[in-house]
């Protein structure tokens, strides 16, 4: 069971299976998938596949992680708690060793400062509770509201792998 964490704004709870359809949702907008382009290929386009797409996304809703890490759906405090998003702190492509923190957000409330107000806190949850030594964040290139989160919480630019559109940023306690 995840800590349920709360801001001025925003509630993190774990996600459940009621957040399932929500989550297929939020990827079928176009946007939201412009920077995955894996999972772009699987929810839209000419090779759009709606039974993998699904599939890929129960993956992660069933996966086992690590004590204290997995999915934390974002709901609003007022608005009825509207779904928000998800943020993540798990295994890198939930293998690991790395541990990565993701957010995913709807459209809608992109600019609104959700995704630096949730990750900061799952940031902070990271090193203060969990004592991880680096959480890192692999950003695509291209997709520059991701790259200012990222700064906004304190995560440092580490490198570009060759022939990669990925750029690593982390934060590591010494």
């Amino acid at each position: 069971m995840l800590s349920t964490f709360e801001t001025d704004r925003l509630i993190l709870r774990e996600r459940t299976l009621e957040d399932f359809e929500k989550c297929i949702e939020m990827d079928r907008e176009p946007e939201v998938v412009d920077y995955i382009p894996e999972l772009q290929k699987i929810v839209s386009g000419t090779s759009a596949n709606e039974k993998k797409h699904r599939s890929f996304v129960k993956q992660r809703f069933e996966a086992e992680y690590p004590e204290g890490m997995g999915y934390w759906t974002i709901e609003t405090k007022e608005d009825h708690k509207k779904f928000v998003g998800w943020v993540l702190l798990i295994p890198l492509d939930a293998v690991g060793p790395d541990i990565e923190i993701g957010w995913r957000l709807r459209p809608k409330y992109w600019g609104k400062g959700y995704a630096t107000e949730t990750a900061r806190v799952i940031l902070q949850y990271a090193v203060e509770s969990l004592k991880l030594k680096e959480v890192i964040a692999d950003i695509h290139k291209m997709n520059k509201g991701s790259i200012r989160v990222a700064e906004k919480i304190g995560m440092a630019y580490k490198r570009t792998e060759e022939a990669s559109d990925y750029m690593r940023f982390a934060l590591t306690r010494h």
